[in-house]
């Protein structure tokens, strides 16, 4: 099954959905991305060979990131008008608040009994990217069987380092933040209710296999 899926991605065909039958054992790896993910902004050549099909990272950007939340910005400490503007406009918005005030309920990892690693932060990351599109960290939950240690490891310093780059970018970045991390806070919304309807109908199953089974058909 999982070869006939990467012959029909190679064909053109779409990857699995949130809500597809994953084969046993977990989903390819080479199927997770429609596209090459793109490298966290601001990374060195080392991240850009893992992909270059995403959006140019931001900007280089020389202003100091934003203060705490409750602390006034002045031009002394180093922001501009632009800066100053946004942050009165965003309020206590900092970049991973949104998506820190949702939860891990109802995702579950598939067994993975070559890899160890913290499944709340590894999910935790994930929710948190604003570079992975809503699938893709799905495909990337159902992969997670097939992917090495090596690959795990990976996977979570550069969710690591994209979260630390976009929270140090200068205020003037905030409103395009919020918006983009509001989206993805909807999209893990999404998944969980997703997961919650997919494991209903698999429950549903199981309990007309189990009544076929007694009486026997």
């Amino acid at each position: 099954m999982a070869d006939q899926a990467q012959q029909s991605q190679a064909g053109g065909v779409t990857p699995p959905r949130p809500g597809d039958n994953v084969p046993a054992g977990g989903l390819d790896p080479t199927q997770v991305f429609a596209s090459p993910p793109p490298p966290p902004p601001g990374a060195g050549g080392q991240q850009g060979d893992q992909g270059g099909g995403g959006p140019p990272p931001p900007p280089q950007d020389t202003g100091p990131p934003p203060p705490p939340p409750g602390t006034v910005a002045t031009k002394e400490m180093g922001y501009d008008d632009e800066d100053i503007r946004v942050l009165g406009e965003v309020k206590n918005y900092r970049f991973g608040s949104l998506t820190a005030a949702l939860n891990n309920d109802n995702i579950v990892a598939p067994d993975h009994p070559e890899t160890q690693f913290d499944e709340q932060r590894f999910f935790t990351l994930l929710r948190g990217s604003i570079s992975l599109t809503r699938d893709e960290k799905w495909r990337i939950i159902q992969a997670i069987p097939k992917l090495s240690q090596f690959q795990i490891d990976e996977l979570q310093k550069i969710l690591e380092e994209e979260r630390r780059k976009f929270s140090e970018l200068s205020p003037k970045h905030l409103l395009q933040l919020m918006k983009l991390e509001q989206k993805h806070a909807e999209d893990w919304r999404d998944l969980q209710s997703i997961t919650v309807q997919q494991s209903a109908r698999s429950e549903e199953q199981q309990k007309a296999d189990e009544i076929r089974k007694q009486l026997g058909l």
